[in-house]
């Protein structure tokens, strides 16, 4: 049996596990801001296997891992054997008897998890096509820290029923608390696959304006995700009436929060008023991808460090 854990869904780690991370997410903060050297990961090694493109999961891991003393190796499917037919598991087993702990940015979340079951050392998620923790973890980290505890809370979740609203709803089951979902006709949430999730903490609604009325955050994501390039018209015109906008940051709290993951496109799913406005905490949600990710590899590698 492993003695070591994977994080590739939410659904992976407890809340207990949840108020260890936030709480050293705040300590390695706190220390990066004060400028002291932390540097528990020294000679261990990340390798970081990208199949999708990425900017802020590349330099979030990267800076991270560098910033805690370890160093990083990056693949991608254009300078290794991913590209070129060998089995995931093959691979797995090769890198993994190499590196301390790997990140892959995928496709299928089937990938990842075949990937994980022939790993000798951790597996965290960068994003898969169904899921994406990271982001969400950073999410909550930053409603923490603006607004106190998520617990109880509601999230609106405006747009597209894609990895970060499944990874918003696994979030909502572990740690209490509700999501209002409004998609268009014909995006829904999957009802097998949120009942597979375990959680009845979410609520659909047809108009985006009720899913928002009442939120303590707000937040959306891209109308065209990776991978769905070839739809992108017939999403443009299908999305048009779910654009978060300052009608529906309106009916929201009054002291609520906007989130988006980003890359942003202000006229579709977003209005410039809201992303670079006064509730818009998206520049902090994304810079706390750096330190999410630290602590992540922290609990993976070293377990519950308590200082």
């Amino acid at each position: 049996m492993t003695s070591f854990r994977h994080f590739l869904q939410f659904s992976d780690f407890s809340a207990d596990d949840y108020q260890h991370l936030f709480e050293r997410i705040r300590v390695i903060k706190q220390r990066f801001k004060r400028y002291e050297p932390y540097l528990p990961l020294t000679d261990r090694t990340l390798a970081m296997v990208f199949e999708k493109a990425s900017t802020r999961t590349r330099v979030s891991f990267e800076a991270g891992m560098y910033q805690m003393g370890g160093s990083v190796i990056h693949l991608t499917t254009g300078d290794s054997q991913l590209g070129r037919a060998e089995p995931i598991e093959d691979t797995a087993r090769v890198i993994s008897r190499m590196v301390d702990i790997v990140m892959i940015r995928t496709f299928e979340q089937s990938k990842i998890e075949r990937f994980a079951a022939h790993s000798r050392v951790p597996v965290i998620n960068g994003l898969t096509n169904e899921y994406h923790p990271c982001q969400i973890l950073a999410d909550i980290f930053t409603f923490i820290e603006q607004r106190g505890s998520i617990s109880g809370r509601t999230v609106a979740w405006i747009g597209d029923s894609n990895n970060v609203c499944y990874t918003w709803l696994q979030a909502a089951a572990v740690l209490g608390f509700k999501v209002h979902i409004s998609t268009p006709p014909g995006y829904e949430v999957e009802p097998a696959r949120a009942a597979a999730l375990g959680t009845t903490h979410y609520r659909e609604f047809a108009d985006p304006l009720e899913a928002c009325r009442g939120a303590d955050l707000v937040t959306t994501d891209v109308w065209t995700s990776m991978g769905y390039e070839a739809e992108n018209e017939a999403r443009l015109k299908a999305f048009a009436n779910w654009c978060v906008d300052e009608r529906l940051m309106g009916v929201a709290k009054p002291d609520a929060l906007f989130m988006h993951c980003l890359p942003a496109h202000r006229g579709e799913e977003v209005s410039a008023a809201v992303l670079d406005g006064p509730q818009s905490v998206v520049w902090d949600e994304a810079e706390n991808r750096l330190h999410v990710q630290k602590a992540l590899l922290e609990f993976l590698l070293l377990g519950r460090v308590l200082e």
